[in-house]
């Protein structure tokens, strides 16, 4: 019988049981790809990743899946934890790199910085430069995350589809007893999601009293599978980059996003804009490693 070795990480935080859990296989050759599916679906957390160390390519590479038989790409927590796990693990998957480390999930290059913070592994992710793609009627989003029109009415910011790596609906909501009581209408999301050519949904605002949070979030994915999210670095990086292209944020400064609250696994993420990208880190902790059975 084939054993492969797993691990559940927090991500985005510095102890265990908050933050985003996500499941890691350390895998020596690629699967089949119903045997990604099985497993993630098995783990049952919003998304699982799968790590090798390349020896022919020098490069630690992974691959993500959600339960939904999604493959995800993107900095996000899916590569995050698995960067994290490595370091705490003390993998040597950086020594041919020199000063700038880099990880491939699927096919692209994900360049990283490594420092610590508190004992623990502190990485960041550079994802490229924000694009706004277009907006989208708050009519049609209002009625998907139950709230009104007028709820979403923060600063006069319209509701925007960003791309740094992947393309997700920013929709800003006026304070922070709207965003509790936001839900997701789950066909409504994957209406609109087919239709404007979006993938989730990060609702925030910008009304918290901590003047250390930039932003207080939640993601809805119902098309790959994700109810609500607790931490996605994939729409933390746009969201920083949105609000530095409408003048709210500076450039070069390190801002938190705050994600999870309502799910109970509270996240802390750290995002900088910079002139060639956005730079979205954080740190992860081990849970639990064991054996996985094919």
């Amino acid at each position: 019988m084939k054993t492969l070795d797993y691990y559940v990480v927090d991500v985005f935080t510095d102890s265990r049981y908050k933050g985003n859990q996500l499941s890691v296989v350390y895998i020596v050759e690629e699967l089949d790809i119903d045997q990604y599916y099985d497993i993630s679906r098995e783990f049952g957390y919003s998304e699982t990743s799968f790590v090798n160390y390349s020896t022919t390519e020098n490069v630690f590479k992974v691959r993500s899946f959600t339960q939904a038989k999604h493959e995800v790409i993107g900095a996000g927590h899916n590569l995050l934890g698995a960067v994290c796990l490595a370091l705490l693990k003390k993998w040597d998957i950086f020594k041919t790199h020199g000063t700038q480390p880099w990880v491939m999930i699927k096919d692209d290059k994900i360049p990283l910085k490594i420092t610590e913070q508190g004992g623990l592994p502190y990485v960041g992710m550079k994802q490229r430069p924000a694009q706004i793609i277009k907006t989208v009627p708050a009519e049609l989003i209002a009625q998907a995350v139950g709230l009104s029109v007028d709820d979403l009415c923060l600063n006069g910011w319209d509701i925007n589809i960003v791309k740094t790596e992947v393309a997700h609906l920013m929709v800003p909501v006026k304070n922070r007893e709207l965003l509790k009581k936001a839900i997701s209408n789950k066909s409504l999301l994957k209406e609109a999601s087919a239709k404007f050519g979006f993938e989730g949904c990060y609702l925030f605002t910008t009304d918290h009293p901590d003047t250390n949070i930039l932003a207080e979030a939640r993601f809805f994915n119902p098309g790959i599978g994700i109810d609500e999210d607790p931490a996605t670095g994939t729409a933390a990086g746009p969201l920083a980059g949105y609000l530095e292209k409408l003048g709210y944020i500076n450039k070069d400064a390190d801002f938190q996003i705050l994600q999870g609250e309502y799910v109970s696994q509270p996240s802390i993420i750290h995002a900088k804009v910079v002139n060639d990208g956005v730079w979205v880190s954080g740190s992860s902790v081990i849970v639990m490693e064991g054996k996985l059975y094919l």
